[in-house]
């Protein structure tokens, strides 16, 4: 190919353009990319400048491998469980249930106390680390 009024032939292709879209094309998709993660939403409760004067009951449930569930140290059936977060739950409506499984406790007999707390709609919570530490 010959440009008019030149006798050399042009032989070189200008590929900045091509490496300009390349650039914009791979921005975009990295954008596109992040920002499509989604995350989980979790609300927060708000902390109070007052202190709380309120005292509920509290009872820590241990999964053990073995077995047996312990109730503040104290081993249970699942039945005898729902028999005294009722009665607990009758006394304090506020009640919590610390919910603790140990390193080798089965994970369904774990989901098994957190369905029983949510049948008898008592407050509770998941315990991850060692207890008073």
């Amino acid at each position: 190919m010959k440009v008019q009024g030149d006798s050399q032939p042009y032989d070189t292709i200008n590929v900045t353009p091509m490496l300009d879209l390349a650039y914009v094309l791979l921005v975009v998709f990295i954008l596109m990319t992040t920002a499509s993660v989604q995350g989980l939403s979790i609300s927060m409760p708000k902390p109070s400048n007052k202190p709380s004067t309120e005292v509920h009951e509290v009872k820590i449930v241990t999964v053990t491998p073995e077995g047996p569930l312990l109730v503040n140290g104290t081993s249970v059936s699942l039945a005898e469980l729902e028999q005294q977060l009722a009665a607990g739950k009758a006394r304090d409506p506020k009640m919590s249930v610390m919910i603790k499984g140990e390193l080798r406790a089965q994970y369904q007999r774990v989901v098994a106390v957190i369905d029983l707390c949510n049948t008898l709609q008592v407050n509770m919570g998941l315990v991850t680390g060692r207890i008073g530490t």
